[in-house]
């Protein structure tokens, strides 16, 4: 990118830029035929990505629905995705009554689970976690399905080495990254036996200007707040561009599953992003701890090989970062606690 674009002045700015489909996202839904559901599209980035699929359908007067399900405890996320043509349907995922009644769709992104509390509810965890996707997988038999994960399915590895590959052994670290690798063997199971294409999107910390490590890290420096170096090193990605990938993924879904990285090509220093937001922030950033010699970190080649870059530069996002803080910008008050090392949360 050779000029750095405007920082995005407020939540309706910043929602549009989020939700802005792609050129190569909009080719790669007309390959793909019928209506997408996106269950748990009340969360972080389900708003945005629903809105993206329909607007990329919008480009081409594709009249397929997009479908967002979710409890909707924030009505205000339900209002945005009806705002912008998504059809809403009000659903507790773990009801298996309930589940079995929502419109089967032929394109399917899977965006449902719990971390955040599962010290404090681990069966409410693995309930969502586990319970929750052998009733979605029993409904949508046949459906192309993009299964959200995470990269904590990995274990923590020395940082020369570059990240976890997706043929890597899958060592969690901790209650809820095993949840999440319980997550995935359960759709494993049911692609394997209805023959569902079903592809494992092991997303690592997605960028939005509320929300992500980024924003973790410059409201720490800008309030004088210590940051633990801990966890030294990490990976981002554009929300934006991780949506994007998500939607045509649809297309990359097998049977038997198949896993892939999504995250930026950097291996990120927590040191060095400090003292870069302390640089355009004009401060001085406080450390505790040392950097360990292992990180939670991907190799997301094989996701270049099919998408190429992420569209917005790790450049971009720290200026829009640094921004958005000092101008105060509204956050989701949700840390991701990426400094947590033991899988406690």
């Amino acid at each position: 990118m050779s000029t750095l674009e405007t920082c995005p002045v407020g939540e309706t700015a910043l929602n549009e830029r989020l939700s802005r489909p792609t050129p190569a996202l909009i080719d790669s839904l007309v390959q793909t035929q019928g209506d997408i559901a996106v269950l748990g599209v009340g969360g972080k980035m389900g708003p945005t990505l629903a809105v993206m699929a329909r607007r990329a359908l919008d480009q081409r007067q594709d009249k397929r629905r997009v479908i967002g399900v979710a409890r909707f405890s924030d009505p205000g996320s339900r209002d945005y995705l009806e705002a912008n043509g998504v059809k809403t349907i009000a659903c507790d995922l773990l009801d298996r009554d309930a589940v079995a009644e929502l419109p089967h769709t032929s394109n399917l992104i899977y965006m449902a689970g719990q971390k955040f509390g599962t010290t404090g509810s681990p069966e409410r965890t693995w309930a969502m976690n586990t319970l929750v996707p052998s009733h979605v997988a029993a409904r949508y038999v046949g459906s192309r399905t993009v299964v959200f994960s995470t990269g904590c399915v990995y274990p923590a590895t020395p940082i020369a080495r570059g990240g976890s590959q997706e043929h890597d052994p899958l060592e969690p670290i901790g209650e809820y990254a095993n949840s999440c690798v319980g997550r995935e063997r359960v759709f494993d199971f049911h692609s394997r036996r209805d023959g569902t294409p079903v592809l494992h999107f092991r997303l690592n910390y997605a960028i939005d200007l509320r929300y992500g490590v980024l924003l973790d890290i410059a409201s720490k420096v800008y309030s004088d707040s210590p940051i633990d170096l801990t966890m030294g090193h990490v990976n981002v990605i554009w929300q934006g561009d991780a949506n994007a990938w998500a939607l045509q993924s649809l297309l990359l879904a097998t049977s038997p599953p198949t896993a892939l990285n999504v995250t930026g090509p950097e291996t990120l220093s927590v040191r060095a992003l400090a003292l870069e937001f302390a640089r355009l922030m004009h401060k001085q950033p406080i450390f505790t701890g040392q950097e360990a010699e292992t990180a939670l970190l991907s190799n997301a080649a094989s996701a270049f090989s099919h998408f190429g870059y992420p569209s917005v530069s790790l450049g971009q996002m720290i200026r829009w970062v640094a921004e958005w803080v000092q101008n105060q910008g509204r956050t989701l008050d949700k840390p991701t606690h990426f400094e947590v090392r033991d899988g406690n949360y």
